[in-house]
């Protein structure tokens, strides 16, 4: 693979195909009310070695913030933060940065917070965020314990030590959901949202971020750079942002946005749905090549061995989605949720969302948690059961297959 392929510049004329962010002009126009509400403040940012709690720190570092404590469990990922910042030279760092390798359900973070705190703007992207993650009853209890249970342990800390903006990442596949993952989602929304009287709290569905942390795309790069095949499911189609443009929105979401606001990108379901296939055929045109289809696995498997630098095609194995909680499209609202199309340029928000009050929340995670503490292995069934209960619209799609099954 060309070592100066430019991630950046595909990402911009194949899948996003904006010369600019799409945030430009709504940073333009709020860049002093941005300032004003970040100038000497301290930050705290859970998840930040992941794409997005990367991008927000580097949006974040836009402006002279006074403080800044990083927590992630990737310790790898926290150095290549750190180097990241360092070697930036449009950022201004803030005279006190240090970065932790806890998990924020642990009681060494609790001491951390009450050590390092108080903190003005708390920014939490700690999060199970794939839809393989439902493979198993296993995989669902941790993506439930992290997505929902130590999110509302984090409120209740919160609660006794309010900073003035707490932002909690959701996603798209919250609004109606059809996956595990997408229905954990629209749980944490509703927890933390339980809070919002008492604590100024903002979230924002997401696109696609393009090549991001364990995303399909960026497993390009890594099969291209082994002399692998790519592998592509056909008839999804995604939104995509980019990772300068997942930072940007959830700073802006995250100071801008009022208690109980849910923020999305305006994009547009005729002109800014973008295949996986196209995105991935793209790629391959990028590096040189011409695709070379397979119809089978083991056929680009072979296929991948025999390439050279000199080879005019690579393999790519073209697949019908055939695994649980695929949904062909995205969506960021449903029909009952009232918008705001007005406030941003190219951001919408979801005003007034109906909410549960914050003791049945607890019933519900109460129910959750009793599940798990069985000693016998709980059926996946059971839980979708227990999800769908509390969300109606929750449409899980079923086909006995998971992501990690395919290639």
């Amino acid at each position: 693979m060309n070592p100066f392929f430019d991630v950046k510049k595909f990402i911009s004329q194949s899948i996003t195909q904006r010369n600019e962010s799409l945030l430009s002009k709504d940073l333009e126009t709020s860049h002093q009310k941005l300032s004003d509400a970040l100038t000497g403040k301290s930050c705290l940012v859970i998840g930040g070695a992941g794409t997005i709690g990367t991008s927000y720190i580097l949006a974040l570092l836009k402006f002279k913030i006074g403080k800044l404590i990083v927590i992630d469990t990737n310790e790898n990922g926290l150095t290549e933060l750190i180097r990241n910042i360092r070697s930036s030279d449009d950022l201004f760092i803030p005279d006190v940065i240090k970065t932790y390798p806890v998990n924020f359900g642990d009681t060494v973070f609790e001491k951390i917070f009450y050590a390092e705190g108080p903190f003005e703007v708390v920014a939490n992207f700690a999060a199970h965020k794939h839809v393989r993650s439902e493979k198993d009853s296993f995989s669902i209890e941790a993506m439930i314990d992290n997505n929902v249970f130590k999110a509302n342990k984090l409120l209740t800390l919160l609660t006794k030590h309010p900073p003035r903006h707490f932002f909690c990442v959701s996603t798209d596949k919250a609004a109606n959901p059809v996956n595990i993952m997408g229905a954990s989602k629209k749980l944490m929304e509703d927890v933390i949202l339980s809070h919002a009287e008492i604590i100024p709290i903002k979230t924002a569905r997401f696109a696609n971020v393009a090549f991001s942390n364990g995303s399909l795309l960026l497993g390009f790069l890594e099969r291209i750079a082994k002399k692998q095949p790519l592998s592509c499911p056909l008839g999804i189609r995604r939104f995509f942002v980019s990772p300068e443009e997942s930072g940007q929105i959830c700073l802006i979401a995250s100071i801008l946005g009022e208690s109980g606001d849910i923020f999305f990108p305006k994009l547009d379901m005729e002109n800014d749905l973008v295949a996986f296939s196209d995105i991935a055929i793209a790629f391959i045109k990028a590096l040189g090549y011409e695709p070379d289809i397979c119809s089978t696995e083991a056929e680009a498997i072979q296929k991948a061995r025999l390439v050279t630098a000199t080879s005019g095609t690579y393999p790519i194995y073209l697949f019908d989605s055939d695994t649980s909680g695929e949904k062909p499209y995205e969506e960021f609202f449903t029909d009952e949720e009232e918008l705001d199309m007005e406030s941003f340029s190219n951001l919408g928000i979801i005003k007034k969302t109906a909410q549960l009050n914050n003791t049945s929340i607890q019933a519900i995670i109460e129910n959750l948690e009793g599940v798990f503490k069985s000693h016998n292995q709980v059926e996946k069934n059971q839980i979708v059961a227990i999800l769908k209960e509390y969300l109606p619209n929750f449409e899980h799609i079923e086909k006995g297959k998971g992501l990690d099954q395919r290639m």
